[in-house]
């Protein structure tokens, strides 16, 4: 658990602090220095009694008082038998910046275990090894460079990587992002990112702490303990951004579904961050970027101004939140003549608003004004304005900033003259605002942020699923593929509605089946993991001669024994998969069904247990969306039927972690109902 003493140390030692500031021990001495630390502060060096100014005792026994926190800068032999003595002296907060640990050999995770158990036995804090550092208020207690000055508004940041973290950074801190704390936690021996999101939460007091927390994360060791913390912080008030690398695989696994191609540890992670309302980012622009919006009002729709004197900007940027889901609507009759009133002629009031290069810093603040207090239907406002090479912009900056604080609408500045206008970009940071320089990174930065859901409830779904017959059907069942009747057994159990069907082995089973069921039917091989491939898919069946010349095909198929004979059902194919990944649980995927699953590759995520809430999300951003609904005469779906399937088949998951890869696929529906029509589940146990 984080301490006081890791954070707001009275008493700091650095183990193999130097002179030589091009050395880890060096540059940090030197950097908790100019930082202004103001408490007692010491260097262990054996060849030094002072160390830049700063008291040096040889060992560590020779210190006449233990230090809150020590930071050890040194071989990593040596790191377990300083923490020792250090730890039996009273020391309780440990950083190690040193690397040669797990990261490095066999030996090195030895080391690395005894490393925590040193600290474990006297309930002390242990950050690294093989990181930079922390950085908090009271020190700056990193070996790198740039090193952020602290703005208690600023970003809580944690990160898996050390020099990424500086790289995040450097990124930051041009944009005018500030931050307010950085813990860079390397191998993680004993505190992880999710143990500092923890702290975060426990610790969170409203109007006190920061409420924009940013992740760098490599390897996520408990996703329960980060779903359970990130949702809390959001519910608080917080919002956080993060980047999870290492996604792809090198080979994919031959795999048995439409599902387990699909799925991956990634999409797990995808689910994880969706469910716990995480904005989720791929690179370190996204996510300072992010970050930047997040410094920003909320917009309380989706209906954007775009105001600028570039004309292609405005369209790259149009087309960028278009694509992304959100509107620039156009503005026309009354609003229209009258911001074309305001400017000189030639200029354009469609949206994008182009105030034209001779536009003047009146002219933009008044255009600024008037969407804010005029146009209803208009959430928030981007303004583009750089250097044009002919005068200097500071009173357009100046403009802006006074409109910004003036303003019930959020407005987003895009200063894209950082080398032209150095001096005016600069003049506008210092006013505390924050710049966003690409107005496609803009626009992908407020698209991600739309995109994700507020976090889901934790009650499970359980009305009208008999979780008792469920379990009772798993632990009967064999390990492999089930068969269809229990299947349907199970689907049955969590209360989904499947098609009439039944499996049939002779001609006499067959036409007593047709009989019950009725014309048209269609009938399927049992065996074959993608029917279609091999001609084991008749539908539309109208007569006994079609059904019997189809049966006779079929049982000449390698492999065939039996046919499942269902009734047609009419509609639109749908598809509902699950894969469980290892300490994430079941990743559920939807989408259009049929061939349509591969071919098209456009299905969302969720995570089990999964909300009605979440299902909506899911559904609703497939971009086959508008299909469901109902295109061009075609008759839509039943939504809010494919919504409950998809919530029960996630019940019936979370009460059946056997199950570790299934496809529906496909469910037909339309606007009365949804049926399973396919299905296939493989079971593991023990």
């Amino acid at each position: 658990m984080i301490n006081k003493s890791l954070l707001e140390p009275k008493s700091i030692v650095i183990v193999g602090g130097s002179e030589d500031t091009t050395k880890p021990g060096g540059k940090l001495l030197k950097n908790i220095l100019d930082g202004g630390y103001n408490g007692k502060l010491c260097v262990i060096n054996p060849g030094r009694d002072k160390v830049q100014g700063i008291t040096s005792w040889k060992t560590v026994n020779d210190m006449p008082e233990p230090p809150e926190l020590a930071i050890l800068a040194i071989s990593a032999r040596h790191c377990v038998t300083v923490t020792d003595e250090l730890a039996k002296k009273g020391t309780k907060a440990f950083i190690v910046i040193s690397a040669g640990f797990s990261e490095d050999s066999p030996e090195g995770a030895e080391l690395e275990e005894a490393l925590k158990k040193s600290v474990d036995k006297v309930n002390g804090t242990l950050i690294g090894p093989n990181c930079i550092g922390v950085l908090t208020p009271v020190y700056s207690g990193i070996f790198t460079s740039p090193v952020p000055k602290l703005d208690p508004k600023g970003c809580d940041f944690v990160s898996g990587s050390g020099s990424t973290a500086v790289f995040i950074l450097e990124s930051a801190l041009p944009k005018g992002l500030t931050f307010s704390s950085l813990i860079t936690v390397g191998n993680s021996a004993q505190l992880g990112i999710e143990e500092v999101l923890e702290y975060w939460d426990n610790a969170y007091e409203p109007g006190k702490s920061s409420n924009i927390k940013l992740i760098y994360v490599e390897n996520i060791k408990n996703p329960d303990k980060l779903l359970k913390h990130a949702s809390s912080l959001v519910r608080k008030g917080c919002r956080i951004a993060a980047i999870k690398s290492g996604i792809t695989e090198a080979g994919q696994r031959a795999t048995a579904s439409h599902t387990g191609a699909m799925a991956s540890a990634d999409s797990a992670v995808e689910a994880l961050f969706r469910k716990a309302g995480i904005v989720r980012c791929f690179g370190r622009e996204e996510l300072t970027t992010v970050a930047s919006v997040f410094n920003y009002p909320k917009l309380e729709g989706k209906n954007l101004a775009i105001i600028t004197h570039a004309g292609g900007a405005g369209v790259m940027l149009t087309d960028a939140l278009s694509g992304g889901g959100l509107n620039i609507p156009p503005i026309e009759g009354k609003a229209h003549n009258d911001i074309l009133d305001i400017l000189n002629p030639g200029a354009s009031a469609s949206n994008p608003i182009d105030i034209l290069a001779t536009g003047t810093a009146e002219q933009l603040g008044k255009v600024i004004e008037y969407c804010d207090n005029q146009m209803d239907d208009i959430h928030g406002m981007i303004v583009i304005f750089g250097s044009t090479g002919l005068s200097r912009v500071f009173d357009a900056y100046e403009m802006i900033h006074e409109k910004m604080k003036q303003c019930r609408k959020p407005v987003f500045p895009i200063l894209p003259s950082v080398t032209s206008a150095r001096e005016e970009v600069e003049f506008f940071l210092s006013h505390g605002h924050i710049n966003f320089p690409d107005e496609v990174v803009l626009a992908r930065a407020l698209t991600s942020i739309n995109q994700t859901p507020e976090p889901a409830d934790e009650d499970i779904f359980r009305e009208g699923i008999d979780i008792p017959a469920i379990r009772s059907v798993i632990e009967e069942a064999p390990e492999g593929f089930l068969d269809p009747a229990t299947i349907n057994d199970l689907l049955q159990a969590a209360g989904i509605p499947v098609v009439q069907e039944g499996v049939a082995t002779s001609k006499k089973e067959l036409m007593s089946l047709a009989k019950e069921f009725g014309y048209p039917l269609a009938i399927k091989v049992i065996g074959p993991v993608h029917k279609s491939d091999v001609g084991g898919v008749t539908l539309n069946i109208k007569s006994d001669a079609h059904l019997l010349s189809e049966f006779r095909r079929m049982r000449k198929i390698k492999g065939v024994k039996s046919v499942l004979v269902q009734k047609m059902q009419t509609g639109t194919e749908l598809f509902i998969g699950a894969k469980y990944e290892p300490t994430f649980g079941h990743v559920i995927l939807c989408g259009l069904g049929g061939i349509f699953v591969e071919a098209l590759g456009d299905h969302s995520h969720g995570l089990a247990p999964l909300t009605f809430n979440e299902a909506w999300s899911m559904v609703r951003s497939l971009k086959s969306y508008p299909i469901l609904q109902g295109f061009r005469g075609q008759e839509g779906i039943n939504e809010e039927q494919f919504v409950e399937i998809i919530v029960r088949l996630s019940t019936l998951l979370r009460f059946a972690t056997e199950i570790k890869e299934m496809d529906l696929n496909p469910l037909i529906g339309n606007k009365k109902e949804i049926r399973v029509v396919d299905a296939r589940m493989r079971v593991e146990k023990g």
